[in-house]
């Protein structure tokens, strides 16, 4: 399964090792030897003002030294400067092992900066027969990067596996296989099948993975001799790999022994954490080896003190917390100077940073933004807001606004509705122009009284952001085309979906686009955690609390990998999950176009060099709970 996705926050991506020059031999000189020096020990910084001087200079190799300078940069996290530098040198006139040379750095400065299309594309550009085999190892770990930042796991195990046949130094192997394991574990169990009959290398890795997810399993020791009878010629068989690997201290498949989940049983919130509580049993109970579950309490946090009751859990023994889901509870515990045992809270407060205690949560103003993202790739400029006279409609509408702003869009006009109301034309007519359409056609009609009329709506308009709950959303998008904007692309947060495909109501939201999670809109989504199989689960509540089922599905899920998802995309049932500096699982979502009432999954070209932090970190806060209109 390939997700297409788009990645809209800021992240801290990893520097790509520089790699060893592919060019001719230069000439002996003192700032030469100096910057060669200062690079093998690591002080990439100081090496670079060497090589600048020699490439500011005239001379037959200034390109060759521009080469250099790109790359001690890269390794000093200078990536804006390094694409100055590479945008200096002409290409035509590099030979072709330069040429290839230039291609993976600009690869590597294009990842370091987020773009992860632009950096495939720059990679498959790339004659390997050009390379040593230091640069073929600084391609294939680039490449194995740049496809686990895109979520297709599959394919950066792959590379992974190539970069593996190259390698000498036993270190460098061991991290490799380790690396791989790491790769293949994050993808969901049904993504984990190999063909029957199939015994190629990476149909090895991924029975390994299978294999290592059940170590605890008091038949472990012999399904592992029956793998090395199975996989004789496999890479790991006749190393010490494996054995090395089981007796570390610490890798990507093990769980805390025990678990705290702190959400509330009463009050306001007691449905929402329900719903998130089934989905997390749900992924819970789906774990096969009973050896490796660990064991689960639950604490109600809706009337004691949340200091009193985190304490409680840590002295029950406790190895992780999962909750709060107010914020006011998160804000508290982050306010402790110690938090001796993890948290991962289940709701977001921008701007909070606490090292022990991660943010996981659904933000309705994250939603908002990817879709923004979805509107701006698809080379829309001018846009409309209609959203609901509500505080969440608000938020929205000035969430929207300021990310359209900040990428250098323009908004042409933001108007309301009154959700309980079933005629909007008021607003509408109001958003197009045709208020003032109409006004001047009366103005003419006291000088010419047979003037014929045919209002006509604003035609600057490139894009329409409408938000809502289904019901309203329904009404909408008729009225839309009804006053001639027929032919404008209509964009909306998830809520207008209600995650249950009603085509015979949703005809009337034909072409309407939105982002949303995969569990509601994968069909490649399969398995015991799928929305199908979970059918009893969900029915019980709302629709509105569907996403926090995926959202329980998820938190227990990810718990294995929390060390690991600073790097490689967790493809998830709320998205593709990825932890960004500030200990925040942001999540990128799938995006769909309702045809004939059902929504269809949507490609959309990749571009993950936008971002808007500042954006997100300044946003008003919203809750995770489902609320307003």
């Amino acid at each position: 399964m390939k997700y297409i996705y788009i990645v809209i926050f800021s992240l801290s991506f990893l520097v790509i090792s520089g790699c060893a020059s592919s060019t001719k031999k230069l000439p002996s000189s003192k700032e030469l030897v100096t910057a060669e020096k200062l690079m093998r020990s690591g002080k990439s910084k100081e090496a670079t003002k060497y090589y600048q001087r020699l490439a500011d200079q005239q001379s037959p190799h200034q390109n060759q030294y521009r080469l250099l300078v790109i790359e001690s940069l890269i390794k000093s996290g200078k990536s804006e400067d390094a694409l100055t530098y590479a945008n200096t040198i002409d290409a035509a006139q590099l030979a072709p092992q330069a040429q290839d040379k230039l291609k993976l750095l600009y690869a590597q400065i294009y990842l370091n900066s987020g773009d992860t299309e632009r950096a495939l594309a720059m990679l498959d550009k790339i004659s390997l027969r050009n390379f040593n085999r230091d640069d073929q190892i600084s391609y294939f770990q680039s490449k194995a990067f740049a496809y686990s930042l895109a979520g297709d796991l599959l394919a950066s195990a792959n590379e992974r596996i190539k970069l593996g046949e190259i390698l000498q130094d036993p270190q460098k192997i061991y991290e490799n296989n380790t690396a791989i394991l790491e790769t293949l574990s994050l993808l969901p169990s049904h993504a984990l099948q190999t063909t029957e009959g199939s015994y190629d290398t990476l149909s090895g890795w991924i029975a390994l993975t299978r294999l290592l997810k059940h170590r605890h399993s008091p038949d472990f020791n012999a399904a592992l001799n029956d793998w090395y009878q199975m996989y004789p010629n496999h890479p790991v068989t006749k190393s010490a790999f494996i054995e090395e690997y089981l007796v570390s201290s610490k890798h990507v498949f093990e769980l805390p022994n025990s678990i705290a989940i702190l959400l509330p049983e009463s009050g306001g919130y007691a449905r929402a954490a329900q719903a998130i509580r089934e989905g997390f049993m749900a992924a819970y109970y789906n774990q096969p080896d009973i050896g490796d579950k660990p064991d689960i309490r639950f604490y109600d946090t809706a009337a004691n003190n949340i200091v009193a009751i985190y304490q409680q859990a840590v002295s029950d023994g406790a190895e992780l917390i999962i909750g709060p889901l107010r914020k006011d509870k998160i804000q508290t515990l982050a306010s402790l100077a110690d938090l001796t045992v993890p948290v991962l809270a289940l709701n977001h407060i921008p701007g909070l940073h606490h090292p022990k205690l991660y943010q996981f949560g659904l933000s309705l103003l994250d939603d908002a933004g990817q879709v923004a993202t979805k509107a701006w790739l698809d080379g829309h400029r001018k846009i409309l807001i209609l959203t609901s006279n509500t505080g969440y409609g608000r938020r929205i509408a000035k969430y929207i606004a300021g990310v359209w702003k900040t990428i250098g869009g323009v908004v042409l006009e933001s108007q309301t509705y009154e959700p309980k109301e079933a005629d909007y034309s008021k607003p509408i007519k109001t958003l197009l122009n045709l208020d003032e359409s109409e006004q001047r056609y009366k103005k003419i009609r006291r000088v010419i009284s047979t003037v014929q009329f045919t209002p006509r709506r604003r035609a600057d308009v490139d894009a329409i952001f409408i938000s809502g709950y289904p019901r309203s959303a329904r009404l909408i998008n008729p009225q839309l085309k009804f006053y001639r904007a027929k032919n404008v692309p209509v964009y909306a947060t998830p809520r207008i979906y209600n995650g249950r495909p009603n085509p015979g109501q949703d005809s009337d939201l034909d072409g309407v686009q939105f982002c949303d999670i995969p569990w509601l809109l994968d069909d490649d989504f399969e398995g015991e955690l799928s929305m199908d199989t979970l059918r009893n689960t969900w029915k019980q509540f709302p629709s509105i609390y569907l996403r926090l089922i995926a959202m329980g599905i998820d938190a227990y899920n990810i718990v294995a990998h929390l060390g690991k998802m600073d790097g490689i995309l967790y493809q998830g049932a709320t998205g593709n999950l990825l932890l960004t500096g500030d200990n925040r699982i942001k999540r990128q979502l799938m995006c769909a176009k309702f045809i004939d009432g059902i929504p269809q999954q949507m490609e959309f070209p990749e571009n993950s060099s936008i971002y808007y932090e500042n954006i997100f970190e300044q946003a008003e806060n919203t809750e995770a709970t489902p609320q307003d209109e």
